[in-house]
């Protein structure tokens, strides 16, 4: 029988071949891809959301002076709707994998 000699000695230490590492990054080109896309429709939302507050005439603050502005279909509806769209997008491109 031969004597069976172990491979990592003080001698060598140090001196061992690298490993090839493969690459462990999770995120992808495409992941990065999804994430602007969201992060595009979330600004949009925030977008759409500006306007007048409901005491503001032509940028003046005037309080006998009632806007009904802040309750347009663009400021309720369809900004938050892109937001959550938005948000949705994020959680599928953090999920999606390579």
């Amino acid at each position: 029988m031969s004597k069976k000699t172990n491979k990592i000695s003080a001698s060598n230490f140090g001196n061992e071949a690298e490993v090839p590492q493969e690459n462990t990054f999770y995120f992808g080109q495409q992941n990065f891809k999804w994430m602007l896309i969201g992060l595009a429709f979330i600004v949009v939302g925030f977008l759409l959301m500006m306007g007048p507050d409901a005491n503001t005439v032509d940028g003046k603050f005037d309080p006998n002076v009632w806007n009904d502005d802040i309750f347009s279909i663009r400021r309720i509806r369809i900004a938050p709707l892109f937001v959550v769209i938005g948000f949705v997008i994020e959680v599928y491109a953090i999920l999606k994998r390579k």
